[in-house]
């Protein structure tokens, strides 16, 4: 079995309230935990950004539902790669919503302070979510 780490941005549908995170995570977790899929979830009311760690088949079996949630718009793949170890294997899937603790990861692995995956590439995305989980607290 082969590991691999997905990382992908959306946009939130119109129809997606704030209300809705709660249902999302609480269905990806479940999904996660029972798939063997790890990973963390940034939000910050436009834009998703999510790390998914696992098997290959398992990983992109994931990412091909995200691909048909009406819930994600103008989903993007910014890294896909086998890699050696899992590095959000304590979490199905931790949650990290925008804050001000966010807002200087933001400016040092893109261009300004506020999060907008589209304008990261997919290592400063990774980096920023891996300083993210090791440094605030994640729910």
């Amino acid at each position: 079995m082969f590991l691999v780490r997905l990382v992908y941005a959306s946009r939130k549908s119109p129809d997606f309230n704030e209300s809705d995170i709660e249902q999302l995570l609480a269905s990806a977790r479940k999904h996660n935990l029972a798939n063997h899929v790890t990973g963390l979830l940034c939000f910050n009311r436009k834009y998703f950004l999510q790390c998914l760690e696992g098997s290959r088949a398992r990983v992109n079996a994931t990412y091909h539902n995200i691909l048909n949630d009406p819930r994600h718009n103008d989903i993007v793949m910014l890294d896909y790669r086998e890699v050696d170890s899992r590095k959000f294997d304590a979490w199905s899937m931790g949650y990290m919503p925008e804050s001000s603790l966010t807002t200087p990861l933001n400016l040092r692995y893109s261009g300004t302070p506020e999060f907008d995956p589209y304008d990261m590439s997919g290592e400063s995305a990774y980096q920023m979510m891996l300083e993210l989980g090791a440094t605030v607290p994640v729910i």
